[in-house]
Order: C-alpha cells, then structure tokens, then sequence
C-alpha cells in the first residue's frame, strides 16, 4: 500500500516539527534540566596583630579552619597592612589582638578607628550584615582575654555586623605564659573551630540571601 505524496509530506514535515520540539520538551516542566552557576567563593579576612609571634599562629589556625569549609577563601592580613578593598571586598572578618593592660593593642584599636577615619564606613555603614569574630592572647589566665574580644565584637556591632563566636564563648583564646607558654595544639584547634564555623555562618548567609 502506497501513501499519497502529499501525506508523505506531511507524515516528514510532522517528524522534523518533533525532532526540533524535543530538546525543549527535555527542559520544560517539572523535571527541566538546569545548570545552576557556582556560587562565588565566601571571603573571610583575617586580620590581626602580634609581636611575639603568637597571635599570629592563631591568625593561621583560623585561615586553616576558614579554608576546611567548601565554598569559603581566606586573606590573612596585619592590621596595619589591610586596605579599604581588602575590607569591603570581605564578607566575614575576624580580628585577633594580643591583650594590652586588658584590653585590644593599640595597633588594633588604630585599625578600627581607621575604618571610619580612613575607610569612610560611616554613615552608610559599610559594613553591615557582614560576619565578624574575635580572637584573643594573653600571658595570664585571667589577663583579660574575654575583654579584650568584647572590646572587637563591640566594634564589630557598632558598625551593625553580625557577631559570631566559636572555639569558646566569645571567640578563640590562648594564654601563653606561666604553666601555659606558647600555643598550644587545644589552643590551635579552637582558632581553627573559629575560622570554620565564621566561614560556615558566611556560606549559609550567601545561600540564603541568594534565594
């Protein structure tokens, strides 16, 4: 049995419409196939200031704990030497000091007067909805570690960040005089405790403001 041409035709012009139809079908409705952007990495700059030597091993822990979550990078910066980019550019910061007479450094105290006397944070509030953190050492056991991180969070606050703590209750510390000289490997895994969980609560806050 032979089919007309004309229903040739129409029986061919029917299959091309189909074969062009087809991968539209594939991405539509429910089941469409979509191939979602990667999200742009999560900064976290670390920042801090030391002259022993020992507030900067636990500036390094927290870089490594920063850098154990998927979806985060870590600048790692002395206080003096962080630009206003640098700052900016960052959606998490965490400071660390050594405790000067119970309280931050000068150096750092400088670095957070800086934010508005050089950086111009205010009155936009730069810094807002950013995460911030604190870490601290000190020689003593009661020398005034928790203090000294209030003293940063404060700052942080006062420029409407959202405060988190990790590796302790206000944030990672370390003494490292007396019976405790040095950093020690507990001190080093709370710095890094820190840096993992600032860096988690940043993915998290990306994620939802993406939504």
């Amino acid at each position: 049995m032979f089919l007309p041409l004309t229903s040739i035709s129409r029986l061919c012009l029917i299959g091309v419409l189909f074969l062009c139809a087809f991968p539209l079908m594939l991405g539509s409705g429910s089941g469409e196939a979509t191939v979602d952007e990667p999200a742009p990495l999560v900064k976290v700059l670390v920042t801090y200031h030391s002259l022993s030597g020992n507030t900067e091993r636990m500036a390094e822990a927290v870089v490594d704990g920063v850098k154990s979550v998927s979806g985060a990078e870590a600048l790692l910066k002395r206080v003096g030497k962080v630009t206003a980019d640098d700052l900016f550019s960052a959606d998490a910061v965490v400071v660390g000091s050594p405790v000067y007479w119970s309280n931050m450094s000068g150096e750092v105290k400088t670095f957070f007067d800086n934010w508005q006397f050089k950086f111009g944070v205010f009155p936009d509030f730069k810094m807002k909805n950013k995460i911030g953190a604190a870490f601290a050492t000190g020689g003593q056991v009661s020398s005034g570690k928790e203090i000294t991180m209030l003293t940063i969070l404060a700052a942080m606050l006062g420029n409407q960040m959202i405060v988190v703590s990790g590796g302790g209750a206000f944030g990672a510390s370390a003494t490292t005089e007396g019976d405790s000289p040095g950093i020690d490997n507990k001190e080093l895994a709370d710095a890094k405790a820190l840096g993992r969980r600032v860096a988690e609560v940043a993915v998290m806050m990306q994620r939802g403001s993406s939504r």
